[in-house]
């Protein structure tokens, strides 16, 4: 099992370049409330040589598909074919709110924004009528979308973000590997369920899909203390817009912490995110972080390589810390592997 690296878009340079020497496999970019992923790749590609770089991820209801077909292409040619294209339909708060793009039939959307990107990375013209993307609108344009980066690479990798068993399903018939967050070994097993009956579906195999999940991470030796450095953001995620329609508290509720999962986003409805990040359960963190002393990640790391998990996502991002202690993290996170027996020679 390899790791990635979650950036943080302050010390986003620094951070990939502290990945690429300890061996990690690629750095996401993420986008949301702090930064956007297409600029802090750019930054990212001009600071590293090796590493692979992925958006982790674009949101699709921001960008028409033609525009993430450009931008992924110029990144993967300005980094020397190192970039993987990660996209997320997002939630229906963030569609809406944010880009004013209606949220209906998101796996319908999904499969013909991945359609159009694909077209486009092949070279060619690309005309297509879908019920959520028409190209040329009108059906009739004299100007297709037309992609002329050089060079061009027609299999550049496409990941998506899934959380639901469609969702999951469609990753796997459509994409090259599967972007996961806030979850358990046991849950990541259950989604690898669903990704290999899409490739099934597809007529493919998982030879060559990866699979990723995104985790909060912090190492210390006392356990509590590491839980704290995160709890933080799980109560930003867990108070996000309604949450009959946030796939963190759905997940909360899933583990069994129904009555805990409402008092934290109360609490981040009410304003008072330092009593919000307190009242986050910590057996919900225990179960979908990488948090504790060396030995414990270690432990962890392992049973989600036997849940099928290709790459394992270290999220810095998430962590109550400054640079330098993010920069410990990626060590830490790093010697754990090895301590797990699943590092790479």
């Amino acid at each position: 099992m390899k790791l990635a690296v979650n950036l943080v878009y302050q010390d986003a340079a620094l951070l990939a370049r502290t990945a690429e020497e300890l061996g990690y496999a690629v750095a996401l970019a993420p986008e949301g409330y702090r930064s956007e992923a297409a600029s802090l790749l750019g930054a990212v590609a001009a600071s590293t040589d090796r590493i692979g770089l992925a958006s982790g991820v674009m949101q699709i209801p921001a960008r028409t598909p033609g525009l993430a077909a450009l931008t992924a292409a110029t990144l993967d040619a300005l980094s020397g074919g190192r970039f993987r294209l990660g996209l997320g339909v997002s939630n229906a708060e963030v569609s809406d709110g944010w880009y004013g793009v209606p949220f209906d039939e998101p796996l319908r959307r999904t499969r013909e924004y991945v359609d159009i990107v694909r077209a486009a990375l092949r070279g060619g013209p690309v005309r297509y009528s879908g019920r959520h993307y028409r190209l040329p609108r009108d059906g009739a344009g004299s100007a297709p979308l037309h992609l002329l980066t050089t060079p061009l690479r027609a299999d550049l990798p496409i990941w998506l973000a899934a959380v639901g068993p469609k969702n999951l399903r469609l990753a796997g018939e459509i994409a090259d590997g599967w972007i996961g967050v806030f979850t358990s070994p046991a849950l990541a097993a259950e989604a690898i369920g669903q990704v290999r009956a899409g490739r099934e579906r597809a007529g493919r195999t998982m030879t060559g899909f990866e699979t990723l999940p995104c985790l909060p991470t912090a190492i210390a030796d006392d356990v509590t203390d590491a839980v704290d450095l995160v709890r933080g953001q799980y109560a930003y995620l867990l108070g996000i817009g309604d949450p009959e329609r946030n796939v963190y508290v759905a997940l909360a509720r899933r583990l069994g912490y129904v009555g805990e999962v409402e008092k934290v986003h109360d609490l981040v409805r009410a304003g008072d995110r330092v009593a919000a990040g307190a009242a986050v359960p910590e057996g919900f963190v225990l179960q979908t972080a990488l948090v504790g002393p060396p030995d414990r990640v270690a432990a962890r790391m392992r049973e989600y390589a036997e849940a099928g998990v290709t790459t394992l996502g270290v999220m810095v991002s998430a962590a109550a810390t400054d640079t330098a202690g993010r920069v410990t993290i990626l060590r830490r996170a790093a010697q754990a592997l090895r301590r797990a027996g699943l590092a790479e020679d």
